[in-house]
């Protein structure tokens, strides 16, 4: 194999970028030259990650270590925040060379590429390029499965989108008493209470005399245990009079958090002042100005008294793991605490 500038396999010096074909997988460094290339062999070929994925999920963000070797996104993030949990240096998981955000480079030729390399549908086992595929999947496969119309008033049927309209027209719930309907029309009520209840919450919070909200920034730190186990805080800052910190750790504290493959982080809000009267603090973390953090907003509360200066660990509801990895790889990560001081 050969890359844009025709140079032979391995180490392509002409680009100075990595460029690794093995028996059934192909990665090039230049995407153009090989187009037509690439359009014949596609699907006897596909790019490899060297990460825990194999091939490369979609979307697909392609990093190279500086060997050349490929590593999907949500891999080499995985990587970095293990490094960090262990206190470690991050490595490529094929050649060992050190792997950081300065030293990796994005490969925009496998990029392109992977897009177009074939996989199967899900449902119908039809081959159809990558970048195509969640569309399809979502919207016009024949045999992805649906819910039925009515699924709002207790309907639990699911099948094949060929088979919803013959379900339809047999459906026995459009002709159910309101009665036999209500169960799940219940269901959907607390769920919409739930939420209401929570935006209620907030808009009565802002009517509050004493609100204050701060930029905060989580930096790593280890603690004095046989084994260092990974923590993050923030810098005091000042709020209602009284200096606090914010504390987090990883998956509720767990012995080794890289023997599990699921990420959390739970924070508590701790107050550094002396506690002349109690406070009731109700408080939320939001992305804020500077950050990317995607959470999905919580409003919790404490009693703050001399006796009880740190609030519970709460969860910090992130989107999911992978989001928990990308922030364990970050150096820090910023984000906006809002308090809410609740005067009696």
């Amino acid at each position: 194999g050969v890359c844009g500038n025709a140079h032979r396999c391995g180490k392509c010096p002409g680009s100075r970028l990595g460029l690794s074909v093995l028996s059934d997988h192909f990665c090039c460094s230049f995407f153009s030259p090989l187009q037509g290339f690439l359009t014949e062999q596609l699907p006897k070929r596909r790019a490899f990650c060297w990460g825990s994925h194999g091939d490369f999920p979609l979307p697909a963000v392609v990093l190279q270590c500086t060997n050349g070797h490929l590593m999907c996104a949500g891999c080499f993030t995985h990587l970095l925040a293990d490094a960090r949990l262990r206190d470690e240096t991050a490595t490529c998981p094929n050649c060992r060379t050190v792997i950081s955000r300065e030293l990796c480079s994005r490969n925009l030729a496998v990029e392109k590429a992977v897009c177009e390399l074939p996989t199967e549908c899900q449902f119908c086992a039809s081959e159809l390029p990558r970048s195509q595929i969640e569309r399809h999947e979502a919207d016009l496969c024949e045999e992805r499965l649906t819910r039925c119309h009515y699924s709002r008033i207790g309907c639990q049927w699911r099948g094949p989108y060929h088979e919803l309209e013959v379900h339809t027209q047999v459906c026995s719930h459009p002709h159910k008493s309101g009665g036999e309907v209500m169960e799940a029309l219940e269901l959907i009520d607390q769920q919409m209470h739930k939420e209401q209840m929570l935006y209620n919450t907030i808009f009565e919070l802002l009517s509050f005399e004493k609100i204050t909200f701060n930029d905060l920034q989580f930096k790593p730190y280890r603690t004095d245990e046989f084994i260092h186990k990974l923590y993050y805080e923030t810098s005091r800052f000042t709020a209602f009079g009284s200096q606090w910190v914010v504390k987090a750790r990883v998956n509720d504290n767990q012995r080794d958090p890289t023997q599990s493959c699921e990420r959390t982080l739970s924070y508590h809000l701790v107050l550094k002042s002396k506690a002349s009267a109690s406070m009731g603090i109700h408080y939320m973390v939001l992305k804020g100005p500077f950050g990317d953090l995607k959470v999905n907003p919580r409003l919790y509360q404490h009693e703050f008294t001399e006796a009880a200066m740190e609030s519970p660990y709460q969860p910090l509801p992130l989107l999911d793991s992978a989001e928990c990895n990308k922030l364990l790889a970050a150096k820090a990560f910023n984000f906006r605490l809002i308090m809410f001081h609740v005067t009696k």
